[in-house]
């Protein structure tokens, strides 16, 4: 059967009741509140809207989706679940081993999302051998984020290796701005620390420490350079950098008042809800020593047991709305990502997101896709945690190199 086909078939499935899902609101909750998330929410409530769906937004700022989190349990808890949540990586898995979230299997299989979701996704869209979760799109965390204006007036050229971007954020400082933009709180620390495991480890050393946990590999020499590499980057930090949110550390980039940030390609929705354009006023390159490999997370919603018919039939119309190749184009255009689909043409994409949409696909092919520890795709909650509270307490100089190393062995031990 034709893609084509496929995709024509979904009426049967979401036609459960057209009078039904016409008046039904599907309740969601999700975290994307700074100005890109908005405008790419947007995309998801007007199409929903033209299938005649409600959208009753629930957001929850904050936290890189831990806030949200916090509120879902409190709403589990008293047995009021939303229809649809926005979810990460093994937090899906958690909930669908309590029994919690809605087969899509039915679906899933009319549209053949099977065929065109990599395997990688998969891991966290399916629970034992069913589909539990609509993947919304790819974001891949070890970017760099970089004003070209400023570059320019420093005369720096896209750093290659961790010497060169050194030295770039040193002439930035030397003469006057911001080198680093970031913002103080754990899942930004740990974001940056994803990035240096690979750079300096590579990616064997990032399968061993960050998804197999080995306690020789977490508190190795090769470690101690990661942590060391953290203390340099804490060293072009601003004094004021402390529980920052990213979008502002992403505006500071923006508005050239710092060079660099090292954060996932969501911040690229921020440069284009600026009106900005790829390659002109910001550029995009991959965390100097990770070339090669990408470290992602993939938005996806998953769907609670309900009851109501009616809200069934919306769900399963969200679910197919969010995997229609159109919506997957006119959402990642604005959120700065790259679709869940690998069937998606990228000749609409700018620059950054034809090279990653590339990239993705390279990395797929050669094995060196690798979930993101710090977004929730290399290892449970708990053990992400215990990996944050050491992270982000030697960024902030608790810590030297070697006793931070030694800490996260003993932290990962106890998690477990």
């Amino acid at each position: 059967m034709t893609m084509m086909k496929k995709l024509h078939m979904t009426a049967a499935v979401v036609a459960l009741s057209t009078t039904a899902v016409a008046a039904q609101e599907v309740e969601v909750l999700h975290w994307w509140t700074s100005g890109g998330e908005a405008a790419a929410v947007g995309t998801l409530r007007d199409t929903l809207a033209s299938g005649g769906v409600g959208w009753l937004d629930m957001p929850v700022a904050g936290g890189g989706g831990s806030d949200a989190m916090t509120v879902l349990r409190a709403r589990v808890t008293a047995g009021d679940p939303p229809t649809a949540v926005q979810m990460l990586g093994f937090s899906i898995q958690d909930w669908a081993a309590e029994g919690a979230l809605a087969n899509l299997d039915a679906l899933a299989a009319e549209q053949g999302w099977a065929d065109v979701v990599p395997a990688a996704l998969q891991r966290f869209s399916t629970y034992d051998g069913s589909w539990v979760a609509a993947p919304v799109n790819v974001h891949s965390t070890n970017w760099v984020w970089a004003n070209t204006a400023l570059m320019a007036e420093l005369g720096i050229s896209q750093p290659t290796t961790w010497e060169e971007f050194v030295a770039a954020m040193e002439a930035a400082e030397a003469a006057g701005h911001i080198a680093l933009a970031h913002g103080g709180q754990a899942w930004q620390d740990a974001t940056i620390f994803d990035s240096m495991v690979m750079g300096v480890g590579g990616p064997e050393f990032y399968q061993a420490a960050m998804v197999d946990l080995d306690p020789e590999a977490l508190g190795s020499d090769t470690m101690v350079e990661v942590f060391n590499r953290m203390a340099t980057l804490r060293g072009f930090v601003d004094d004021n950098f402390s529980g920052r949110d990213w979008n502002l550390a992403t505006a500071m980039v923006i508005n050239g008042d710092a060079l660099f940030q090292i954060m996932g390609d969501w911040a690229k929705g921020e440069f284009v809800n600026a009106g900005l354009t790829a390659g002109n006023e910001f550029t995009c390159f991959r965390v100097p020593g990770t070339e090669g490999t990408v470290t992602f997370n993939s938005d996806q919603f998953a769907m609670f047991n309900v009851t109501d018919p009616e809200a069934q039939a919306a769900q399963l119309a969200m679910a197919s709305a969010v995997m229609s190749p159109e919506f997957q184009v006119a959402f990642n255009l604005v959120k700065g990502s790259v679709p869940a689909r690998t069937d998606i043409p990228s000749d609409q994409f700018d620059m950054c997101g034809q090279m990653g949409m590339a990239q993705l696909a390279e990395a797929a092919a050669a094995g060196t896709l690798f979930g993101s520890m710090a977004h929730g795709h290399a290892n449970p909650p708990s053990v992400q945690n215990a990996m944050y509270d050491v992270i982000t307490a030697h960024f902030n100089g608790e810590y030297d190199a070697a006793t931070a190393a030694a800490e996260l062995v003993t932290a990962v031990e106890i998690a477990q």
